[in-house]
């Protein structure tokens, strides 16, 4: 497993001078990247970075549906026709997705490849790219075949921020909120008073979660207060087809509302976080009917144990509780008051 991954915060101009030093000599560099990146962030990465104007690229398909091991195979078979080696350097230049298969990738060719990660929208930046997971969808599973592979290098540029539709920043601000919200109360209170976030709050949010995965790289123990709303927000990303993001905020009103019957969650902590979502997404309504069929997804929800559903619930902002067993009840209960 590679060392630990280096962030920076400096932009592609810096990625630029980091390529210059003597350990990046021999590399070979393959871009990873999608139609939307293609198009609008290449251009910035090639003319900002010297050392990548001579780069191959291979292009994958857009969001979620590059996340499956038949495109890791198509990138696979374009590396090894490529005669690429291990001193071959993927760059990943996309969102969550395009991190998640690139690193995938780069794990298994010879038996691991350097790689780094160049997040292109808000989620990314701040969770998606951080962290050392890698991994793809299977089974009709999001997530469950993967590894924990970080990339030696991840780059914040906020100049993509502006190539970003409304949706996309969407996503990543519900991100950013549920890292607050378990780990930063003073920062939770300050995204939902304002909405105009400004680079230094994304970097500080970037800054959290590489601290918290520092803490627990394997994702054993503390990690875990990063999947708050996950439980439920997985399984209506998968059900519903909403964007992670947005699945994850309204996972994050049901984890709260069960944080409130369970653990003692302040009622108007619920009720100021519901407001703030419902100005911002249109939280659907869902039926006994959808629930059940969402059930099973949340049981295949990797942090479970011993057949029961474990969530991660709050107590109060900046203080989660991991690993808090949820039955089926429970979990109806919420989905149906949401």
């Amino acid at each position: 497993m590679p060392t630990q991954s280096k962030t920076i915060y400096g932009g592609l101009r810096s990625l630029g001078r980091e390529l210059e030093k003597e350990e990046w000599r021999d590399a070979h560099y393959i871009i990873v990247l999608d139609e939307n990146t293609f198009q609008h962030c290449l251009p910035l990465l090639i003319g900002s970075v010297g050392a990548l104007q001579e780069s191959e690229f291979v292009e994958v398909p857009v969001g979620e549906e590059c996340k499956s091991l038949e495109v890791a195979a198509q990138v696979w078979q374009t590396l090894i026709e490529g005669g690429n080696n291990r001193n071959s350097v993927i760059i990943n230049l996309g969102g969550g997705a395009v991190c998640d298969i690139g690193g995938f990738v780069a794990a298994g060719y010879k038996r691991g490849v350097r790689h780094i990660n160049i997040p292109t929208t808000l989620l990314a930046m701040t969770d998606a790219a951080i962290g050392g997971k890698t991994a793809i969808d299977f089974g009709g599973v999001k997530n469950s075949i993967g590894h924990f592979y970080p990339s030696v290098l991840t780059v914040i540029e906020p100049a993509f921020l502006g190539t970003l539709p409304q949706e996309e920043v969407l996503n990543g601000k519900m991100e950013m909120v549920k890292t607050a919200a378990v780990t930063d109360a003073e920062l939770y209170n300050q995204l939902l008073a304002n909405d105009q976030w400004p680079v230094a709050t994304v970097k500080e949010v970037a800054r959290i979660k590489n601290r918290v995965v520092k803490a627990d790289p394997y994702d054993r123990d503390v990690r875990h207060i990063l999947n708050f709303g996950h439980t439920f927000g997985h399984a209506i990303e998968v059900y519903s087809g909403q964007p992670h993001g947005i699945a994850v905020g309204i996972g994050m009103m049901a984890a709260m509302y069960l944080s409130v019957k369970k653990i003692g969650l302040n009622e108007e902590v619920h009720k100021s976080y519901s407001m703030w979502l419902r100005q911002h997404v249109e939280v659907p309504h869902y039926t006994l009917r959808d629930v059940e069929a969402m059930l099973p997804l949340m049981h295949h929800d990797k942090k479970n144990a011993d057949g029961d559903i474990r969530c991660v619930l709050l107590q109060a902002p900046g203080a989660a509780m991991i690993d808090v067993t949820v039955s089926d009840h429970e979990v109806r209960d919420a989905m149906l008051k949401i």
